[in-house]
C-alpha cells in the first residue's frame, strides 16, 4: 500500500551536476512549478551563483534560504528555493531536487523528487545507496539515464 509515497526521478550519468540542475530548474520554472533544491551548503552556494549566469537570455528566479535565516515575505512566492533544509520552504512545493549526496531531509513532504547523480564514481556509489533506500521506503523510482 503506497499511502502518500512519492515518485523519484533518478537522473544519472550526468556530466556536470549543477549545469544540469540549472537546465532542469529553468524547465520547471517555465512550467510554473514550485521547487525546493537541496544539498550541502557549499554545493547550493555554487548553484546559486550558476543560476545567475548560466543563461544570459533568461533569469531563473530563486532564493538561497539559510537555516534560521528570516526570509522577506515577498520571497515566499519565489518559485525556486535553495535550502539545506527542504522542510523550511514555505507553502505547497510540489518538487524536491536533490543535488547533494545524502538522503534529503523532509522528502516525504514532496510528491516528486528529482535526484541528480553525476558520472563520478563516488557520486554514483552514493546514488546507488539512495536508490535502494528510496525503494525500501516504498517510493516509486524511475531511472533516467542522461547522455551528456
Amino acid at each position: 500500500m503506497s499511502t502518500g509515497m512519492g515518485k523519484v526521478e533518478f537522473h544519472h550519468g550526468v556530466g556536470d551536476k549543477l549545469s544540469y540542475a540549472c537546465r532542469l530548474l529553468r524547465k520547471a520554472y517555465k512550467a510554473g512549478a514550485q521547487v525546493v533544491v537541496t544539498g550541502d551548503a557549499a554545493t547550493l552556494r555554487t548553484l546559486d551563483k550558476q543560476l545567475w549566469v548560466f543563461d544570459d537570455q533568461e533569469f531563473v528566479p530563486h532564493v538561497m534560504a539559510g537555516p534560521n535565516q528570516p526570509v522577506p515575505e515577498r520571497q515566499n512566492e519565489t518559485p525556486i528555493w535553495l535550502s539545506v533544509d527542504p522542510s523550511s520552504a514555505p507553502g505547497e512545493r510540489s518538487i524536491l531536487v536533490n543535488v547533494g549526496q545524502e538522503m534529503p531531509a523532509g522528502m516525504e513532504r514532496f510528491p516528486r523528487l528529482f535526484d541528480i547523480v553525476s558520472s563520478a564514481p563516488d557520486d554514483r556509489q552514493l546514488g546507488r545507496q539512495r536508490w535502494k533506500a528510496y525503494a525500501a521506503m516504498g517510493w516509486q523510482v524511475q531511472p533516467h539515464e542522461v547522455k551528456e
